[in-house]
């Protein structure tokens, strides 16, 4: 069954123009409402439909089923470098509470590391480029919004909530304790989105994985297990990522040192 549904499976231009006009629905909504979206729905939709057609041509000698594994490898590599740069690019406008480039590479790195050595240590699928690749890429598209959400969160709080801040550095709290509030919220409101998104599995939601599997003719139970492990792995993820980057962003804040200036001149 696997074999007639990828043979039999054609995707016509026609379907995917025909696709591409729904878009127009979200660009009326935008006009209609002000929302002011236009130009980042068309710079958005461009942009996905050249680098699909990049990667579709790029994975080409990375999925075929005598590739040699280095290429899976290597393509995992190049998504780790380019998330990690998404990271910071998305984080530039943060000042001073922008995470270093080293702790963005960790963020991203050990989150894809280690849902890659469950998946793969644990036989949950076979170790070979064509689940390799879509696998770190299920990680990373999923930790990638919740930390930029965090991440700009935590920085608009640290704005509203300055005064506080530096209040009780003046009354003797501990750097942290002072912070944790704006980390704290900032972290919850990340992950409250995936939390949901769990919630809905199985009922409202049929996940991308569990779906092409039931199209690829695997058995219904084994496809259930195979997304329960994708989703707790993305959960873990979202988790490590946004922790992490939320708390280097608070340890830039505060190593920058005006927070600390401002709230021992207030205290002398």
């Amino acid at each position: 069954m696997v074999n007639v549904f990828a043979a039999t499976t054609t995707v016509s231009p026609w379907g995917v123009v025909a696709a591409a006009g729904l878009v127009s629905l979200t660009l009326l909504a935008s006009w209609r409402l002000d929302l002011g979206l236009i130009p980042s729905i068309s710079v958005s939709s461009t942009r996905s439909v050249v680098q699909l057609l990049a990667a579709g041509a790029l994975l080409v000698p990375a999925l075929k089923s005598e590739a040699h594994p280095a290429w899976g490898w290597l393509w995992c590599g190049a998504m780790v470098l380019f998330a990690t740069g998404l990271v910071r690019r998305r984080t530039a406008d943060l000042g001073i509470h922008r995470p270093s480039i080293l702790l963005s590479f960790s963020a991203v790195t050990v989150p894809v590391a280690a849902g890659l050595a469950v998946v793969f240590c644990f036989g949950v699928l076979p170790l070979e480029p064509s689940t390799l690749v879509p696998m770190a890429g299920i990680i990373l598209g999923n930790t990638l919004p919740a930390t930029s959400a965090g991440a700009a969160r935590f920085a608009e709080l640290v704005r509203e909530e300055r005064g506080q801040i530096e209040a009780m550095l003046a009354l003797g709290f501990r750097q942290h304790a002072a912070i944790r509030p704006q980390i704290r919220t900032a972290v919850k409101i990340a992950l409250t989105p995936p939390i949901e998104r769990m919630r809905m599995i199985g009922l409202v939601l049929l996940p991308g994985t569990m779906t092409g599997m039931l199209l690829a003719g695997v058995a219904p139970l084994q496809a259930v297990m195979t997304q329960m492990v994708v989703s707790f792995l993305i959960l873990g993820g979202v988790t490590l990522t946004v922790t992490t980057v939320v708390l280097g962003c608070a340890f830039s804040a505060l190593s920058g040192g005006q927070l600390c200036s401002s709230a021992t001149t207030e205290a002398s």
